[in-house]
């Protein structure tokens, strides 16, 4: 079984430690104490946490069958005569978009606005990280 400190599932939800530890307080999550004394949630159990917050529906977004959909600032915007690109920082993740310059001013994308990056792709790649000895992600017996 993998376990994740707080702080390993803290970055993994994309939130603080302190708002897992109130998570876990509130038995939102639940932890176990590790062999050091440290509380360690259950990848399965932080997986269903995610999930569940996942599927919460944003009451800001029209509705979509799209379901990936990261809500972030865009802090980039490069305009040409037909085309442009626009960077957006969704928590620790930067989404590229170029889309024509027209939907760029008819959204009136700038930096600083408040965007939702929607991705509808049948080709997503999926990759597995092994984690150096000793952290993340700890596999228990």
């Amino acid at each position: 079984m993998t376990r994740f400190r707080i702080g390993e599932a803290a970055e993994l939800l994309g939130v603080s430690a302190d708002t897992v530890r109130r998570w876990i307080d509130a038995g939102r999550i639940r932890a176990e104490r590790d062999e050091h004394g440290h509380r360690a949630v259950d990848g399965v159990d932080l997986a269903a946490f995610a999930r569940a917050q996942a599927a919460e529906r944003d009451e800001r977004s029209d509705a979509s069958s799209a379901r990936n959909r990261l809500r972030g600032i865009v802090v980039g915007v490069v305009r040409d005569t037909v085309m442009a690109q626009v960077d957006i920082q969704a928590g620790p993740f930067r989404i590229v978009s170029l889309m024509s310059r027209e939907a760029v001013d008819e959204l009136d994308l700038r930096v600083g606005s408040l965007a939702v990056a929607v991705i509808k792709s049948t080709n997503v790649l999926v990759e597995r990280t092994t984690p150096p000895a000793g952290t993340r992600g700890r596999q228990v017996p």
